[in-house]
């Protein structure tokens, strides 16, 4: 119990025992002379205090206080002021301790404070993110709309393609080093063959990549990889993820360097190891592209003007495991030559509807080229050396456009 709460007590006591005296006295006033009465108050005073105020009365047990003593401790606690120094630094230490809780207080308030507002900022920042997202899809969406809205250019009647000779004239190149004849090309067939991406793009659908990394143009930078081909395939990819939403792989690795030196007699077989391994990994890529530049004499360039630009132009190569004077090769099987046509024919057909001068007619040739990883695999010749950096660029929204359109069946 609190000190004060104990004066409080006794002050009520002696009240109450007065106006009980007092009303003794009402009572037996008339019967009591003056000398009894008196006796009475003085016996009850004297009880009360005895009672209820001993130290006024009698000095405490270690000789030291007495009844002046315990009455001023009674009142400097009432009346604080007059406390001792020792009690006042008490107090002044307290009220210090308690400036201290109320700044840490105010500091863990401010520390609160900041941790909101931080939040706040990187809510608004995640919100920034999302609206940057939304104008990207948005763009993105725009973009691939402005694709669909093209107007082909060229309609040729399905017709056509039952005309052997019509279709090796039109759209092939083949190389003195292989034969082709109508039964392996029924072009007939190849352009109605379903080509269109079964996988959804939560998981890897395409891969890019370039059995010749180190091919450059008339303007790249020596030792930039950005600046060659690399940096082509680089566009490509984005274009692909960003504009037609497709999970891309884009391979960079170097395979026609041996100890430091341009070496691509063993490009196509570490190409195709490595690639091999990739999609081993990632077996729901659908499509490979090889993606390559052509050589061709200094004089010569390979450029058209598609929406106002200077575009290289592309070529589609096939091989096709066969040799004019030895048949079939045995030790470079492809099991999906049909499908490797029909891929590259199907992309010819729609660069001629959409960019007539875009596509060079697609090569043949007798050997394997790695086209023997996935049923739908492109190696793709863009331009050229003579070509620049930004005409190849150039390029690739096209070629991102008629892919899409054979991969989406628009």
């Amino acid at each position: 119990m609190k000190k004060s709460d104990a004066g409080k007590r006794v002050s009520i006591v002696i009240w109450i025992a007065m106006i009980i005296l007092a009303a003794y006295i009402v009572v037996k006033g008339l019967s009591l002379d003056e000398s009894t009465v008196e006796k009475m108050f003085l016996a009850a005073q004297e009880r009360a205090v005895r009672t209820y105020l001993p130290g006024v009365l009698l000095q405490a047990e270690d000789g030291e206080t007495t009844a002046a003593s315990w009455l001023m401790g009674k009142i400097e606690q009432q009346l604080p002021f007059s406390a001792s120094e020792e009690e006042n630094a008490a107090a002044m230490e307290d009220r210090e301790t308690s400036s201290q809780i109320i700044a840490e207080n105010s500091e863990f308030l401010q520390e609160k404070l900041l941790e909101e507002n931080q939040g706040t900022e990187t809510h608004e920042a995640g919100q920034k993110d999302e609206v940057e997202a939304a104008e990207q899809l948005e763009q993105t969406q725009s973009a691939s709309a402005k694709s669909q809205e093209r107007t082909p250019v060229t309609d040729i009647p399905l017709e056509k393609f039952q005309d052997f000779n019509y279709v090796l004239s039109n759209f092939y190149t083949v190389d003195k080093s292989t034969t082709i004849n109508s039964e392996q090309l029924n072009a007939s067939a190849l352009i109605q063959k379903d080509l269109r991406m079964q996988t959804k793009n939560d998981q890897p659908q395409i891969l890019i990549y370039h059995s010749h990394s180190q091919e450059e143009f008339i303007d790249s930078v020596p030792g930039d990889p950005s600046t060659t081909i690399v940096g082509v395939g680089e566009y490509l990819t984005q274009i692909l993820r960003d504009t037609y939403g497709y999970n891309v792989i884009h391979v960079t690795d170097v395979f026609d360097v041996i100890d430091g030196k341009l070496d691509r007699n063993q490009a196509y077989t570490l190409a195709s190891e490595r690639v091999s391994q990739i999609l081993e990994e990632n077996p729901s890529v659908e499509v490979v592209i090889d993606l390559h530049r052509d050589g061709v004499a200094d004089d010569k360039r390979l450029v058209t003007t598609i929406d106002g630009k200077e575009t290289a132009k592309v070529m589609f190569l096939n091989g096709l495991s066969r040799t004019a004077q030895n048949g079939e090769i045995s030790y470079l099987p492809n099991p999906y030559i049909e499908d490797n046509l029909a891929f590259s024919l199907q992309m010819m057909l729609e660069a001629k509807k959409y960019y007539p001068d875009f596509g060079r007619t697609i090569y043949l040739r007798g050997y394997r080229y790695n086209l023997h990883l996935r049923p739908k695999t492109l190696l793709v010749e863009c331009g050229a050396q003579t070509n620049t950096l930004q005409e190849e660029k150039n390029a690739m929204e096209p070629l991102a456009d008629i892919l899409n359109r054979v991969l989406t069946g628009t």
